[in-house]
Order: C-alpha cells, then structure tokens, then sequence
C-alpha cells in the first residue's frame, strides 16, 4: 500500500467500512473474501449485513502487509535465526539488516495495515452503536466485544515494532496516536503519541470487555479458530501481561484455560490442548490447540511476496528468502535441539550446504493459516511467569509438556533447571524451537531488553540504539503535526 503524503496513514488507509464489503460467512468457516459491495446507508440494514461488516474486519487484520504474512515474519528476520539470501529489497531486507529509514516500504505499509484495520474498527462500533436497534442485543455485544479484541490486538502489534518495551521504563516512553474514535475526513489528523503505558491500558481495557462479553465457543471449530472467544482473550492476555513483564497477572490469567495438572488444557469454553505430533496444527488447521489464526484459501491467499512458506521454504515450495542460520548463535546451532525432536524431523530440510524452514509446507499461492495464537504459546508463557514468581515446579511441568511432545525420550540436565535463572534461560530456549517462524523472537528479546544478536555480516543491536525499534514513518510525521519520530 502506498501513502498519499498529504493526508495521515490512518486516513490514507481509512477503509468505508460501511461501503467496502458484504462479507459472506459460511455455515462452517469465517470466509474473507469480499462478495458484494452495499451502500453506506444500507449497511447495517439487516443482521446479516452486521455480520458482514464483522467479518469485514477479521479481513483489514489478514492484510498481508500486517497479520496475514509480514508483521510475522519481520519479527523472526530482525533476530539471529534466519538469514537472508537473495538480498531482494521488497522482502525484508532492510528489516534483516536493521537498516530501515522512516520512507521504508516495510515501516509505511505495516503502520498503513494495521491503522486501515484500526478505523475500520472504530467505524464499524460507531455504525453498530449508531444502529443497534439492527441485531439482537446479544450479537451486539459480541460483536462490540469482537472489534474490541481486533483493536486491542492491533495496538499491541504496532507497539512491538515502533515503540520501546514496556519494561524499559515501566512504559513511560512515547508509544503511538491513539486514535479511538471513527475518521471519515482529515479533520483530526493531528493527534500526539500517548505513552507506551496509556497505549497498554487502553488494550488492556479493550481485552477486559471482550473477555465479559464473547462467546464461550462458536457453532463449529473453523470458527472457534478464526474468531475471537473467550479464551482467544485471556490466550492474548497471557502475552501482553508477559510483554508488561507482569508475571504474576499472566499465572493469574493463563491459570483460567490451563488445568493445574498435565495432561495441560483448558476446561472451560473451546477446550484448547497440545496435539499430539506438533507438525498436525500446521496441516489441519482448525484443531484445539490453534488458538485463533487467519485463515487462506486460494481463492484469497496472504498475497504475493507477504507468505509464510514463500520466505522460509525451499526453491521450488517457497522462495527460499531466508535459510536457518546454522552457526553458533542460531537456535538451530543449539545442541539441546536434538535431531530426534518432531519439530526438527517435521519443519527442517536441508537442500546441500543450506538448510530450510518448511513449518509452512503449502506450495502457491501459499494457502497456510497464519498462526497468531497456539496453545504451546500458552504453556510457555505460562512456564515463564511461573519460573518469574519462583514456582519451578510448575514451571518445569509446563516446559516438559512442550518439549516432550515432540522429544518424548528428552530429559533436562540439572543444569539446565537447576535454578531459577536455569529454569527461565531453559525456556526461552524452548520459545525458541516451538515457536519458530510464528513472529515471536524479536518481541522476545525487546520485552527482556536483550541486544538484538548480530548474524552473517549484520552487528548486534543495543537496546540503547535507535536500530532497537522501526522509526515511525514519513506519511506519519508529514500528515500528523504532533506526532514526533522515535
């Protein structure tokens, strides 16, 4: 998506919700892709045009330029696992090498994303609110509830790219416009950066309402998996009190879908568990430990070049735009990594002297749902806050439930669990393994204020260094008077 300079990113991308799309919704899954389009007037004339606008919005966040592919895989490419082969500047090389500028394709088109998706959202609650007479009062709720959790999870997203972490200063940092209400015109472009903590609490307040108010589970599981539930939310919350370095909320809130005991799972709504082989939610995509995912179809694939299995698969199945690293520093390096763990029999494929990432195995147009929630994420944020508030042995059972599923023979060196510090270095290292490609590294090492590691000919990043977050974009600063860069 290009910016028009003129006018703030919020409004270049601003999308007539209310005019962009009658979006279908099959009996059996959330289909994205536009059918029609309705006037403004008209929108909300009927429940089914209500739920169209709804599933409007889970189609602004499957933009490949944000959820359905990039904001992924700009988070793996910054850190030290993968390394960039063709040097091809429209697929993250700027990123890999941390020499983005404020004109870069990939810092103006993911902010232009995940603002399009934003106001939209803010359209459609202002059109709901505005014609609530339209829905039962029940699916006004959920709905509200729904747009709410997209909100919050769009800021949460763009705060891990272009602001500093929370735990830097107890989020005191400038963090990003807030925009809350719906834009139609330009007339409110200039809007200051809230702090990184006012951005959190208003996520935060976002996530707490659409906890209260979403369904326990929906009518079939490829919806459980592609729109928010219940426990889509607390899943979230785990990961944003993490970010926060909140442990004590995260135990608290991943205690409410993780059983106190293994076998781990959840006992309440959607009943969310491991699968039994790791590599089955990346082949069958609507089981109970995908959490929530963007789902593909051929007929509205991620888009060129923004694909999962088009940057880390081999030539032939991708287009091999990155390779794992394999040298020292790189988890693939890492000798707990055993060549008998599943995740290493299943998602790694050496082609002569390079070796290949083929968790997404899809060939084109690269039809993978994007996983933006598994249940091992759970567990592992779970393990974290539990080892963070001295409760190893918790933490150690959760750590377990993860590596053993796909090492059943593996056994921790007391070494490696001995003390609190062992427990927690043991697992981020299993962050590592587990989710591998599914954007989580970057985050990882900001929320822990860790250098960014150097790989091939690219330096470490200092947390000190400006390098350490995206600079804010040029359509940004030229349209919004108070926005300042980072």
């Amino acid at each position: 998506m290009k910016t028009n300079k003129k006018i703030t990113t919020a409004l270049t991308a601003f999308s007539f919700i209310l005019v962009l799309g009658f979006i279908s919704c099959k009996k059996d899954i959330l289909n994205l892709t536009p059918k029609t389009q309705i006037a403004e007037e008209n929108a909300f004339d009927t429940p089914e045009r209500v739920l169209a606008q709804v599933n409007g919005l889970y189609d602004a966040l499957k933009s490949g330029n944000f959820l359905g592919g990039r904001y992924l895989v700009y988070n793996d490419i910054r850190a030290e696992e993968f390394l960039n082969r063709l040097t091809n500047g429209v697929t993250g090389l700027q990123t890999w090498s941390h020499t983005l500028t404020s004109s870069a394709n990939e810092v103006e088109n993911l902010w232009g994303a995940a603002y399009t998706a934003i106001n939209r959202i803010n359209v459609f609650l202002k059109g709901l609110n505005d014609h609530k007479d339209k829905v039962d009062p029940t699916l006004f709720t959920q709905y509200t509830a729904e747009a709410k959790f997209m909100r919050a999870l769009c800021y949460y997203d763009l705060l891990t790219l272009y602001a500093r972490p929370y735990t830097k200063d107890n989020g005191a940092s400038p963090g990003l416009p807030l925009r809350l209400k719906a834009e139609t015109t330009t007339a409110n472009n200039d809007l200051a950066r809230s702090s990184v903590k006012e951005v959190y609490n208003q996520i935060l307040a976002d996530l707490n309402e659409a906890e209260n108010n979403l369904p326990l589970k929906y009518s079939s599981s490829s919806l459980d998996v592609t729109r928010a539930h219940r426990n889509t939310v607390i899943a979230l919350k785990t990961r944003i009190y993490l970010s926060m370095g909140q442990y004590s909320d995260v135990v608290t809130q991943a205690s409410k879908i993780v059983s106190a005991s293994a076998p781990f799972q959840a006992s309440s709504g959607v009943q969310h568990k491991l699968e039994a082989s790791v590599a089955t939610p990346f082949t069958n995509y609507t089981t109970t430990e995908s959490v929530f995912s963007m789902p593909m179809t051929e007929g509205d694939p991620p888009g060129t070049q923004n694909q999962l299995g088009y940057y880390y698969n081999k030539p032939g199945v991708g287009n091999g735009e990155y390779s794992l690293n394999k040298v020292a520093g790189g988890i693939l390096a890492d000798t707990s990594w055993k060549a008998t763990d599943a995740r290493k029999v299943n998602f790694v494929e050496a082609v002569g002297t390079t070796t290949y990432f083929k968790k997404f195995n899809k060939p084109a147009p690269y039809t993978d749902y994007v996983p933006l929630i598994r249940y091992a994420e759970v567990l592992l944020n779970y393990a974290e806050a539990a080892a963070q508030t001295n409760d190893l042995t918790k933490a150690i059972a959760l750590l377990k439930a993860v590596r053993n599923r796909s090492d059943a023979a593996y056994v921790f060196s007391p070494a490696s669990i001995g003390t609190q510090a062992d427990v927690i270095k043991t697992i981020l290292i299993e962050r590592r393994i587990e989710l591998l490609g599914e954007g989580f590294r970057s985050n990882d090492l900001l929320r822990l204020g860790q250098p960014i590691p150097a790989k091939a000919n690219v330096n470490a990043v200092q947390p000190t260094q400006a390098e350490y977050i995206w600079p804010i974009p040029n359509s940004e600063l030229l349209a919004n008077k108070l926005m300042t860069p980072n």
